[in-house]
């Protein structure tokens, strides 16, 4: 800030001014959030709407137009000086000075303290860093969204400071004043192993060698009795190294000179393999150097490149090629993401996946990964503090599946790539946009050479020059008819650019810019090798939608047998006309589709299209009936549409078998039921919904599962069958229960009520009053869910539905140990676990069990818990239920840890941990924080 007053605003802490020497508070909330949004982006543009995005919750009303000009103005006046604070259109520009403010100075100060090769010096820069925070960063705007990341990114920055002081002061041999810090530190922290191998170091030097070894075989049992696990290598090696004297070990003569070494930072080398033979492209690479030359310079956020052009172009060769290029110069490592965001099949790769990548390319394991999307991303971002790191996002859809994989870090690097400009990133973060157009006819020469040879190419010059021309100077066609000049060396240039010119397969060039044609025609040549079998099964791939097919889906949709099916695929995949990625799993590149398909509607009738269609929508949907089927044998069934000959559905005739089927096709069989909706072919695509019901649920799917019983709703409603839309929308009713969405899942459930008391199903009603009582209950509402319990048995009992009225009884008898009526709870729990008996429902019976084991819990005998839950978890093993067996171990172990059997309980919660990871369930997340808490209560 430029001026005659001394300005220092502090942000590790609560937030306020100094001027001169003199605080000055900044009040309000939306204040401080907002000076400290320009603080983080200092000597930088921050746009308003960034500003309104970072400061204001996503659930909030808008503020007016002329709020944030209000409270810039404000803040001028706290600062004492309206030049403090810019405007700069499209948004302010925050002046401090160099050293105004703290955040900066401690990131100077830890950088210096780590880099130094002099202990001394180091330890005065981290001690001076450390001085700086006066409580939590960000401490009154930490639980905005935007300020969370970053209050928790400088929290992060602390707690490394406060590490590498230890380290420091090991070095200088202050070995016996540590011990007392590091011993409290390690009570705090008692399976931090890095804290206690600097413990073990700090007695040992001290003379304590029989101290230090003391504390390894404490941290020893530790992890064993807490998380099931060995101290690492490291620190067994260190152990090994105290019992035999290493010298090694010993402090350093006090007139040596005095160095710190520190390990390494985790430094990920994720980038892919680079294409051989890159040619051209110089302003780019020379713009994305420019970039590079700016990281150097003063930059309180990470620069960002977009990298845009057209399918085919060459954006991620470029991308890599430069990266690998300037590897060295981000030695803490290079991260890597390919985001889907023009798969074919329309499933992008999540921001929140593509985090939790990056989490595990960091080194965090799975035991400390973060519960949530948000404070997964806000980890990412407090790992990359501090460090000076390349990160690639390759083929990405949107602005915001971008954001959330930003880093803050000032030393960060960020190039994307995508066929959208990205617009929304370079208007409000400021993104560097690149377009990449088509070669140059020099540089499509010189790709060839590369491929091919120069000798070749200088022989027939035109000719190389005719298929770059015929190829529209598009990379990916080159590379296509290189691969065929390469295979067949005897061929002439001369004869290959004619088979570009005169190919019967070629279609009319588009107007404008659209290329598609000329690679159509590139294409052709593989497909033009194909026998007639294989060249069909070709065009027909082009109609699955989803990522990827396996030779049973093949078969059907091609009405072959499996094994003749299999071997056109590998007859496929040797013409490089489809990939497969994993055994028997088969991929298409997303042009390489559009040209199968486009060839299907040249070569096959409507009617032939129509029918593969049917058939592999057939195919998926009665093999996700039998699954379904396996996975919950007492569900009501429902009537499928008749089948189209040539659909071969697999079989899945156990719990494992039904369960792997679903993992490994969800994906597929969502893209199937959007074709079906599309398709018109109604009843398929409700149907769809309802066999993948159970898998989404169990899973924790909860996302996937809304989205299919909504396009399950609309299709039943063009049905116009009254049932089938009151199940869709039960259906979507659970799904949205358990995202949280408990008044859209009460709507829809009375939409199903109305529907089925108008057709006078009593099942139906009784149905939703169940789920009505469950919503309710999972609220904390147990009086309304024991009115609609009560309602749901009413209605059973008049249908006559034996399995249901046990349901409504075990909800009647949970509702009723929630209100305090034990023994009426435990009476209706016994009385459902008869029903079921005599039922031989092995899998009600199981959760009857389990109720009851239940009601004995809160009852404190937990002895009858204790037996309830092991009937229970006796039956789920047989049936191989793997989310109710992981459930039943959950509560097993909380009674089991209520009697103080606290060695069983922690065995049962890592087992059900162990299960649910697995499933991939989040219910893993909360059981795996349970074992820490009750490890940090030991």
């Amino acid at each position: 800030m430029r001026g005659e007053h001394h300005v220092r605003i502090r942000l590790l802490g609560p937030i306020d001014v100094v001027v001169d020497g003199t605080p000055r508070p900044v009040r309000g909330l939306r204040r401080k959030a907002v000076l400290a949004v320009l603080a983080l982006h200092h000597g930088h543009v921050v746009s308003v709407p960034r500003l309104v995005d970072s400061v204001w919750r996503d659930n909030e009303r808008p503020p007016a137009a002329n709020t944030v000009q209000s409270h810039v103005s404000h803040l001028r006046q706290v600062l004492g000086s309206r030049t403090a604070i810019l405007s700069r259109p499209p948004g302010y520009l925050l002046d401090a000075g160099t050293g105004g403010i703290d955040v900066e100075e401690a990131e100077r100060l830890i950088r210096q303290g780590t880099r130094s090769d002099d202990s001394a010096a180091a330890a005065r820069h981290l001690r001076g860093a450390l001085e700086l925070w006066r409580g939590p960063a960000l401490q009154d705007v930490a639980g905005l969204t935007w300020l969370e990341g970053q209050a928790e990114r400088l929290n992060q920055l602390r707690s490394q400071a406060v590490r590498a002081l230890l380290e420091v002061r090991l070095d200088l041999g202050e070995h016996a004043a540590l011990v007392r810090d590091l011993e409290q530190l390690a009570g705090e922290h008692p399976l931090d192993e890095q804290i206690h191998a600097q413990l073990m170091l700090a007695l040992y030097r001290s003379g304590r060698q029989a101290d230090a070894l003391a504390v390894f075989r404490r941290l020893r049992s530790a992890l064993a009795g807490d998380l099931g696990i060995d101290p690492t290598l490291a620190l067994r090696e260190l152990e090994a190294r105290m019992l035999r004297h290493d010298p090694d070990l010993r402090p350093a003569p006090p007139a040596a000179p005095i160095t710190v070494t520190r390990p390494p930072l985790p430094a990920p080398a994720q980038l892919p393999l680079e294409v051989r033979g890159f040619a051209g492209r110089e302003p780019q690479l020379a713009g994305l150097d420019a970039v590079l030359a700016q990281l150097n310079g003063p930059s309180p956020t990470a620069l960002v490149v977009v990298l845009s052009g057209s399918a085919g172009v060459g954006k991620t060769t470029l991308a890599v090629h430069w990266a690998r290029r300037v590897a060295g110069e981000f030695p803490d490592g290079q991260l890597y993401v390919n985001l889907r965001g023009y798969d074919p099949s329309g499933r992008v790769t999540s921001s929140a996946d593509a985090v939790r990548g990056f989490l595990d390319a960091l080194g965090v394991p799975p035991q400390r990964m973060p519960i949530g999307a948000d404070a997964q991303a806000a980890l990412f971002r407090g790992l990359l503090a501090g460090r000076r790191m390349l990160v690639v996002l390759d083929n990405a859809r949107d602005a915001a599946q971008i954001r959330p994989l930003l880093p803050g870090a000032p030393r960060c690097l960020v190039v994307i790539t995508s066929r959208d400009q990205l617009v929304g990133l370079v208007a409000i973060e400021g993104a560097y946009p690149m377009t990449l157009g088509l070669l140059t006819n020099d540089e499509s020469r010189q790709l060839l050479a590369f491929r091919l040879g120069a000798d070749r190419i200088a022989a027939e010059p035109r000719a190389a020059d005719e298929i770059g021309t015929r190829c529209a100077r598009l990379p990916l066609a080159l590379v296509v008819v290189a691969a065929r000049a390469a295979t067949h060396p005897r061929f002439t240039l001369r004869a290959l650019a004619g088979e570009l010119g005169d190919s019967r397969e070629r279609l009319d060039a588009l107007a404008g810019a659209d290329l598609v044609a000329d690679v159509r025609a590139v294409f052709s040549w593989s497909y033009n090798t194909l026998t007639p079998e294989g060249a069909r099964v070709f065009r027909l791939l082009g109609l699955h939608q989803g990522p990827d097919v396996s030779p049973a889906a093949a078969a059907s949709l091609a009405g072959l047998a499996v094994a003749e099916t299999r071997n056109l695929l590998r007859e496929l995949a040797r013409a490089h006309l489809i990939d497969e990625h994993t055994p028997d799993r088969y991929v298409f590149h997303d042009l390489l589709r559009a040209y199968a398909a486009e060839l299907a509607g040249h070569k096959d009738s409507t009617q032939q299209r129509d029918a593969a269609i049917r058939r592999t929508l057939d195919h998926y949907l009665r093999t996700a009936y039998r699954a379904a089927v396996v996975l919950n044998p007492h569900r009501d069934p429902i009537v499928l549409p008749p089948p189209e000959p040539g659909a071969t559905p697999e079989d899945c005739t156990d719990h494992h078998a039904a369960m792997g089927w679903f993992s490994t096709e969800h994906a597929v069989l969502i893209a199937a039921l959007h074709q079906a909706f599309l398709q018109g072919l109604d009843h398929h695509a409700w149907a769809l919904a309802w066999t993948t019901h159970t898998y989404f649920n169990r899973r924790g799917r909860w996302h996937d599962w809304s989205v299919v019983w909504q396009v399950g709703v609309e299709a039943a409603t063009r049905l116009a069958d009254p049932n089938a839309r009151a199940i869709a929308h039960r259906g979507l009713s659970w799904a949205q229960v358990k995202l949280g969405r408990h008044e859209d899942a009460t709507v829809h459930l009375l939409h199903a009520l109305g529907l089925w008391a108008e057709a006078g199903d009593p099942v139906g009603q009784a149905d939703v009053h169940l789920d009505l009582g469950r919503g309710l209950a999972i609220q904390g509402r147990f009086a309304e869910a024991m009115h609609h319990a009560r309602q749901a048995l009413d209605l059973y009992e008049e249908a006559g539905h034996h399995d249901g009225l046990a349901l409504a009884l075990n909800n009647l008898g949970m509702a009723c140990v929630e209100l305090g009526d034990h023994e009426r709870g435990l009476t209706c729990c016994r009385e459902s676990l008869v029903l079921h008996q005599k039922a031989g429902n092995r899998d009600g019976e199981a959760g009857a069990w389990d109720s009851l084991g239940y009601a004995y819990h809160h009852l404190g005998d937990h002895a009858a818990a204790i037996d309830g839950y092991q009937r229970a978890l006796d039956l789920y093993r047989d049936l191989g239920d793997r989310y109710e067996i992981a459930a039943t171990l959950a509560n097993l172990g909380d009674s089991r840890h209520a009697v103080g059997d606290l060695a069983d309980a922690r065995e049962l919660w890592r087992e059900a941990v162990s299960i649910l990871d697995e499933l991939d369930h989040p219910d893993a997340d909360h059981l795996r924080a349970k074992l820490r808490a009750d490890s940090s209560r030991a």
